[in-house]
């Protein structure tokens, strides 16, 4: 998350008017502005004994970072001081514009070559998600994606999946392979002994229904990976 200017943390009627966040983005360009900032433009205004800023750090605080917020609904945005029905709508509308986008930009090609690949596709649907949910990568013979479906969601803590539920989506799509793929909320992608254990059923099942099983890719955050990579491969580590 960037850090705001230092003046940021005084109130609007503190700082002078050239340096409000609306002065400061059309002299220095919207890049010069700190999350909060950036969040205050969207907001627009603020509440009795908050100013707009005010409401803005506060949103940040409870998120933990601006990402996080990717995540939020409507009731969560309401939640803080400041923020109704209308503000939160604004809100929730222009993450999803964020997340869309992030979409976008990771669909460009479709082609899977490695796991890098599947988390560049995969983050940025479901890095943010506060539980498990588990998705199969249907691909054609040139490793091209035909589609992309969630099988299945989970706790916070676990993601049940039977093999029939993932290879019965590959062959209603006519895949010649597939790339599965499953979060861990908590950011760490290392694979659980539960992970492990659904590998090798799935690569079991694959056999039997001449479906190839290319990769497992467990997808987390980059900065709670110890390898720093944000992804873990079943393929890459030679357990596939």
């Amino acid at each position: 998350m960037s850090e705001d200017p230092p003046n940021s943390k005084r109130t609007l009627k503190q700082l002078a008017v050239s340096e409000r966040p609306q002065e400061r983005m059309h002299r220095d360009g919207v890049r010069s502005l700190g999350d909060s900032e950036l969040l205050a433009m969207i907001i627009r205004s603020g509440t009795r004994g908050m100013n707009v800023l005010e409401v803005s750090r506060e949103l940040l605080n409870r998120a933990g970072s601006l990402s996080a917020l990717i995540s939020w609904t409507e009731p969560d945005f309401k939640r803080v001081k400041g923020i109704g029905k209308v503000r939160a709508m604004q809100l929730v509308v222009a993450f999803d514009v964020a997340r869309r986008i992030r979409e976008t930009a990771a669909d460009a090609s479709g082609l899977f070559k490695d796991a890098a690949a599947v988390f560049a596709h995969m983050a940025p649907r479901i890095d943010h998600l506060e539980i498990e949910q588990f998705w199969v990568l249907c691909l054609n013979r040139k490793n091209r994606l035909i589609k992309a479906l969630p099988v299945t969601s989970g706790t916070a803590t676990s993601s049940l999946v039977h093999p029939r539920e993932v290879f019965r989506e590959a062959i209603r799509e006519s895949a010649a392979a597939v790339i599965c793929v499953h979060n861990h909320p908590s950011g760490d992608p290392a694979p659980s002994t539960a992970d492990i254990q659904v590998t090798r059923q799935l690569r079991e099942a694959a056999r039997a229904v001449d479906v190839e099983l290319h990769d497992h890719v467990i997808i987390g955050r980059v900065a709670s990976d110890p390898a720093g990579r944000g992804w873990f491969s079943f393929r890459s580590a030679g357990m596939l």
